[in-house]
């Protein structure tokens, strides 16, 4: 197995940032891309990216002008400057996850229990939907990550709650985003693929059973293992 087989996936993408910026792409005194192209090219959220971009200016790293992009900071230690730059858009991804991870496990946690009580047949045939679409994710990313969103948003509108359903739908973009990133932290692990499946079914299989108290324990204990494979994932690759 090569060097790069056995980095871990969150390394890889720090690697690209590293290339990106100072492999002779970008110099100083030279305009960024736009927040969509660098959200793009280094597979995190424009949101992730956009707090990045703050904190370098804040730093001194770039500039940031009124409605004509951003620049790299001329500096007599380029070097010094491309780690911060990394550090920076880690530290905002990260940030933001389990920002996103807090809020998500205030609004399914309830949401889960409240669908086992109020759950349709076309809110089950939705759940199932997204379970099957999993199942024949493991080799398509995408696929995979849609199907996940899919699965947790039906939840949420299995609760009948319009004000749960409005706030999901505001935010499953940005909710789309971090999923893409603590999939990706739990899937430097191919077994991962088979237990996150089995944590879905067994939801699904509680709300489809009415055990209201079921479901409401096993989201809270989906989202509490997302946060610690997350926080071993980036923890593993200090030092690296």
């Amino acid at each position: 197995m090569g060097n790069q087989e056995k980095k871990k996936t969150y390394q890889v993408i720090v690697d690209k940032i590293t290339e990106f910026f100072f492999a002779g792409n970008l110099k100083p005194g030279e305009k960024l891309p736009s927040e969509r192209e660098l959200a793009g090219q280094f597979k995190v959220s424009r949101t992730s990216i956009r707090e990045a971009l703050r904190t370098m200016e804040l730093n001194g790293l770039i500039e940031i002008r009124q409605g004509g992009g951003s620049y790299i900071k001329a500096s007599e230690n380029f070097q010094s400057q491309k780690e911060e730059i990394t550090a920076a858009i880690i530290k905002a991804e990260t940030h933001l996850v389990y920002e996103m991870l807090e809020l998500r496990r205030a609004i399914e946690v309830e949401s889960a229990f409240l669908a086992a009580k109020r759950a349709t047949s076309q809110d089950l045939e939705k759940l199932r939907s997204a379970l099957e679409k999993m199942a024949l994710s493991a080799q398509n990313t995408e696929l995979g990550l849609t199907a996940d969103v899919d699965f947790h948003i039906a939840i949420v509108e299995a609760t009948h709650n319009s004000i749960f359903i409005d706030l999901i739908q505001t935010l499953s973009e940005h909710m789309k985003d971090t999923i893409r990133a603590t999939r990706r932290h739990r899937f430097t692990d191919p077994e991962r693929h088979e237990d996150t499946m089995e944590e879905h079914k067994e939801i699904y299989l509680a709300i489809a059973s009415g055990n209201a108290d079921r479901a409401k324990e096993l989201m809270e204990e989906h989202i509490a293992r997302i946060k610690e494979e997350l926080t071993e994932s980036i923890v593993s690759n200090i030092g690296k």
